[in-house]
């Protein structure tokens, strides 16, 4: 029998470690833009054209090579950062396998520029698919300049298993920021397609936080200091009111390097207990400095998984920190204005006589008389039409549901063949749901649920139309997001214009409002779309629904009313009537049920059972 086993070639070998380092763009971006960071620049450019397929450019003003170490970087397994086993036990560099070149220059046209700072010439490298197309000398800047064109050229296979170009940007923006985040004393630039999305200046962690992730979290960052033999814990974590539905703004560094840890993950969200809502996630800017002989950062080919030798005790001391920032942020007076203080008790001149609370009561207060609320919503909110505005309510309730799906759905439900919905008033219970009785029985509607249906058909309509009624706003309203947020923005542009917003982008993830829904032109946005971006991506990770199916479910999701929320007699009147017109009545937009009737048979079989 022959032999069957061969060593593979060069090239097949590089192709095979590609799959498993360049998994996408954004993995050439990383390793790319950690090289410059390794190199010592304290300026790094990226520049990318159509989502990194054509192009992926960093350049940087780092130590820069010589043109040995220039055309050695593409050899695998070639690295100037270990020398003997004992190094893999105090890495502190971003890269040392020697992978990331080589596999990048099998499956992309690789052009290296490089010059070392006290020469006069540099050198140019070109390679295609692992081979040497051409090395000579070039006048260059110091540093160097990396790009990559064409990715994936001869492997066509995989370029075609590439996402949309929107989602392949928010994978490198992610990278970008990662590498970013943890640098702020380097100045970092971003342009895609000839656009600047970010010019990161020099700053403080904080200031650097709030550059790549929006204005809006200037006042929101509690600052966690820790010191300990096992660890140093450094950084930021959000007020409680930042948490949001998605796992958004949680970043761990260890050493400088970003890293993916459930464990530690666990220890921060058990600092939060009680502070924030269940299924929401806080924010968190954490830096952890650990010993290098500690912890094991080589058992993943992205390096994003580290293993800690003593895991219990960092758990313990990260909690403990977050825990400590959260309580004097809490309860402790603070001199810095950066820092909100929710206690301020000044004790009472000596000699001040103590009163006793006094508790007034009304008894003519009667729960079910409507008065002006500054808490009710918007009545335009319950309207089936963006035009539409609330009439005076009619007396007769045959003029309002004669014949109405509404009544036909819950006589299908019912066996009360007599029951007449003309006849129904609605009261509101504990603020969450309506109740009306009959003759017939009792019928209970989940308001939130309800709501849902009418927005939901509303948007709906709007989108089928291709565009929605807008009104312009009195004064435009800048929004600000955060670098994801800003991708999903752009993303969903002509999905929001069929709604009836009117957005301009502007630099630095900002975008300019110049109209809104009718209902929503006077209402502040920020919230608003961050509410509803929260709930997209949510929805995407757990629904898997189609993109506008997944905008017209989050935007009526995060405008319904919330549970508590005082509505007027009024109100419920113009929801209950938008309800009647809708084709699916009984069912809100995400499958619950709107309302449930029960019959006098029913309630009687209750009480004997």
């Amino acid at each position: 029998m022959p032999d069957i086993i061969n060593l593979l070639p060069d090239s097949v070998a590089n192709q095979i470690a590609a799959g498993e380092v360049i998994q996408r763009p954004a993995s050439a971006v990383k390793e790319l833009m950690e090289n410059a960071v390794d190199a010592g620049a304290n300026d790094i450019k990226l520049i990318i054209k159509d989502a990194g397929k054509t192009l992926i450019q960093v350049i940087d003003n780092g130590s820069g090579m010589s043109p040995t170490d220039a055309r050695m970087s593409f050899e695998r397994h070639a690295t100037s950062k270990i020398r003997n086993p004992e190094d893999l036990f105090h890495i502190r560099t971003m890269g040392f396998r020697g992978e990331a070149l080589a596999s990048i220059a099998a499956i992309a046209q690789v052009e290296l520029k490089t010059k070392l700072h006290d020469k006069e010439m540099g050198t140019k490298i070109v390679i295609e698919g692992s081979r040497l197309i051409a090395q000579n000398e070039e006048v260059t800047n110091s540093g160097t300049s990396f790009a990559i064109r064409n990715l994936f050229f001869n492997t066509p296979a995989r370029r075609n298993f590439l996402k949309s170009d929107a989602q392949e940007n928010r994978h490198i923006t992610e990278e970008f920021i990662r590498v970013a985040l943890i640098h702020p004393e380097i100045q970092f630039s971003y342009l895609d397609n000839g656009q600047q999305k970010f010019l990161l200046t020099p700053g403080s962690f904080k200031q650097r936080i709030v550059a790549l992730f929006g204005k809006q979290l200037l006042n929101k960052l509690l600052a966690v200091e820790e010191s300990t033999t096992v660890v140093d814990v450094h950084g930021f974590v959000g007020k409680p009111d930042t948490a949001r539905k998605t796992r958004g703004e949680q970043y761990f560094f260890v050493n400088e390097r970003f890293i993916k840890h459930p464990y530690l993950n666990h220890a921060v969200i058990a600092a939060f207990d009680d502070l924030i809502p269940e299924g929401s996630f806080p924010s968190y800017f954490l830096h952890l400095k650990v010993d290098p002989e500690l912890i094991d950062v080589n058992i993943h080919p992205t390096k994003t998984e580290v293993n800690f030798r003593d895991e219990k005790a960092i758990y313990s001391i990260l909690r403990a920190a977050v825990k400590m920032a959260l309580g004097k942020f809490s309860l402790s007076p603070q001199i810095d204005f950066d820092v909100e203080t929710s206690i301020n008790l000044t004790p009472p001149p000596a000699g001040t006589p103590i009163r006793p609370p006094q508790v007034r009561v009304n008894p003519n207060y009667n729960p079910f008389e409507s008065e002006d609320d500054t808490k009710t919503i918007p009545s335009q909110n319950f309207q089936t039409r963006p035009s539409q505005g609330f009439e005076k309510p009619q007396q007769d309730w045959e003029l309002l549901f004669e014949k109405s799906d509404f009544e036909k759905n819950i006589d299908e439900d019912s066996t009360a063949s007599t029951f007449r919905f003309e006849d129904l008033k609605f009261e509101s219970l504990s603020n969450e749901y309506l109740v009306a009785v009959s003759g017939n029985g009792l019928l209970i509607v989940d308001r939130r649920a309800a709501h849902e249906r009418v927005l939901y058909d509303r948007f709906a309509a709007m989108s089928e139309a291709g565009r929605g009624a807008s009104q312009r706003k009195i004064f435009t309203e800048i929004l600000s997001f955060s670098a994801p947020d800003a991708e999903l923005v752009m993303d969903l542009l002509d999905d929001l214009l069929a709604m009836g917003f009117e957005i301009i982008p502007h630099e630095n993830n900002d975008f300019e409002v110049v109209g809104a829904p009718p209902d929503l032109a006077d209402e502040p946005l920020q919230s608003i779309i961050e509410g509803m971006l929260d709930f997209y991506k949510l929805n995407k990770m757990e629904l898997r629904i189609d993109r506008r199916r997944n905008l017209l479910l989050s935007m009526a999701r995060n405008l319904s009313i919330r549970p508590g929320q005082s509505i007027s007699n009024e109100e419920v009147q113009a929801l209950m009537q938008a309800l009647s017109e809708s084709s699916v009545p009984s069912e809100s937009p995400s499958g619950k049920k709107v309302f449930r009737w029960l019959n006098t048979a029913e309630i009687s079989q209750f009480f004997k059972s």
